[in-house]
């Protein structure tokens, strides 16, 4: 059963950015306790919302976190910093459409609108944005983002540290390496190697490597 928070001192919101805005609105629909938000950064968009905490390295073992950072770089790299704390979750936006069917991972999160089909497996810590649809049988990996009105085609794989940009379509049956960057409104037709950046419709790799650097946000 998902922590709400009720029976601790509450959960922590962890980024204070845009994407933390539609992760605390449904946090808040579902009835989750919530202490407050980290950010290294001040202020920060989510600041005058919620009370601002410190940093992100004042979160102590003991405290129950959601990680609301759209960058999965990003994301990543915080993961790495928490260490051992509990990870609350997930987070299910009471407009969104999850199969009975279907799982989502702790610390994961489902956006106004999307919709998780029958027997897809979302992994820990992913996204599932704004209006994105995760079709029969697909498995999202871990800390993978899919992005606002995106869409996974029946049986779909998409590994760990992903992102499925704004807008694009990956074809039945696609598998899409770890750490692979899917363009905004790309159509993806064959399978992606991981570390991929792939663009275009028809979807055509254009570089392989790490994706660069983000900030926090």
């Amino acid at each position: 059963m998902p922590d709400n928070g009720v029976m601790s001192k509450g959960i922590t919101i962890i980024g204070g950015g845009g994407h933390a805005k539609v992760v605390l609105d449904a946090m808040r629909g579902v009835g989750m306790f919530i202490r407050g938000f980290v950010d290294d950064q001040s202020p920060c968009p989510l600041s005058g919302m919620l009370d601002h905490l410190g940093s992100i390295d004042t979160v102590e073992e003991d405290d129950r976190v959601i990680l609301a950072i759209g960058d999965v770089v990003a994301r990543r790299r915080v993961l790495g910093r928490l260490g051992a704390v509990r990870v609350a979750g997930p987070v299910i936006h009471t407009g969104a459409i999850v199969s009975p069917s279907a799982s989502v991972g702790e610390g994961a999160f489902v956006g106004p609108g999307a919709i998780v089909n029958a027997e897809a497996r979302v992994g820990a810590h992913a996204i599932v944005n704004t209006g994105a649809i995760v079709e029969h049988d697909c498995r999202v990996g871990m800390n993978t983002h899919i992005a606002p009105g995106s869409v996974l085609g029946g049986g779909v794989e998409v590994g760990e540290d992903a992102l499925v940009g704004l807008g694009a379509r990956v074809l039945p049956g696609i598998v899409i390496g770890d750490g692979c960057v899917v363009g905004a409104g790309a159509v993806v037709t064959r399978d992606v190697p991981s570390e991929s950046t792939v663009v275009g419709v028809p979807g055509r790799v254009m570089a392989i490597g790490n994706p660069p650097e983000a900030d926090l946000r």
